[in-house]
């Protein structure tokens, strides 16, 4: 298949594009700056230029495709405190790359949840701005687009995280001197290696039905203590719990320290077939390598 990606220059993607083509499929990344265009081609895919605000063109490329993966998102709004307006810009995109798939049955696959009937997970998710786009997304199978929603974990590693949860806490721990963590840091992150993310796009291309809703977390959820412990021993510095009063100007601008949730993978790995194989994220960050400084 001919594949369009967006966002194909970024973390997820530098696994989802290798793994495809090694799959025998043609992938073409967007890409919007000579520098994206620089490492999507040393992923070997194909570089069409362009950016998620030009719609006419989004709506020519994703109609020049056989499927869409839509990995792309405004992460640096979340900083600098317009959520709600990468979200609106997000809504709009998806809106165009649905409409361009709508009548061709052919695949779109976004990140994003839906709501599961579980009151404490479905609050968590509605506690997104996000979730109004995996909502859009979903409604298109309505419309003949085989559409796929992929809940990527809140913690995706891999050697190529530099700007993921992990970095963020790393280098809060590195400012403030100690590891945090709020109250007893039992709330949990889901987690997964890059690696077995990649893999699982492209078992949902090849694969997965039209609605699905797909968990790309290995591990369903891991504390934020044991986290934050793994952290510490790593710098020396102690492991500690913040006061919730005190969490705003202790972790400054990351607001997810405190998300509790859980990703159960076991009907996405029997859907799928879906075995994953590379380490969990305790292992990998006892490997060292987030907490090297070239």
């Amino acid at each position: 298949m001919r594949v369009l990606v967006t966002g194909a220059s970024g973390h997820i993607a530098s696994a989802v594009v290798p793994e495809l083509i090694q799959a025998g499929h043609e992938v073409v990344g967007l890409a919007r700056s000579d520098a994206s265009a620089a490492t999507v081609q040393a992923l070997g895919a194909e570089v069409r230029r362009g950016d998620l605000d030009d719609l006419d063109g989004l709506r020519a490329a994703a109609a020049d495709a056989d499927a869409v993966i839509h990995l792309a998102f405004n992460h640096d709004a979340i900083a600098a405190g317009k959520f709600a307006d990468a979200v609106a810009a997000d809504l709009a995109v998806v809106q165009t790359l649905g409409d361009a798939l709508a009548g061709t049955g052919k695949a779109l696959i976004g990140i994003g949840l839906t709501r599961t009937g579980h009151a404490k997970r479905d609050a968590a998710i509605d506690a997104n701005p996000r979730s109004a786009v995996a909502r859009a997304i979903a409604t298109f199978t309505e419309r003949d687009v085989r559409a796929v929603l992929v809940a990527i974990p809140p913690v995706t590693h891999s050697t190529r995280d530099k700007t993921g949860f992990i970095p963020t806490l790393i280098k809060i721990a590195r400012d403030t001197g100690v590891s945090g963590y709020i109250g007893d840091g039992a709330n949990r992150w889901p987690a997964a290696h890059v690696l077995d993310v990649g893999h699982l796009y492209r078992l949902a291309l090849e694969k997965a039905p039209a609605g699905s809703q797909l968990y790309a977390a290995t591990e369903e959820g891991i504390t934020v203590r044991e986290i934050a412990e793994t952290i510490g021993r790593h710098f020396n510095v102690p492991a500690v719990s913040i006061p919730a009063e005190q969490a705003a100007d202790h972790f400054k601008v990351f607001p997810f320290i405190t998300l509790d949730i859980t990703m159960p993978n076991a009907d996405t790995r029997q859907l799928l077939d879906w075995e994953p194989v590379h380490p969990g994220l305790i292992a990998d960050l006892e490997d060292g390598h987030y907490f090297t400084t070239d």
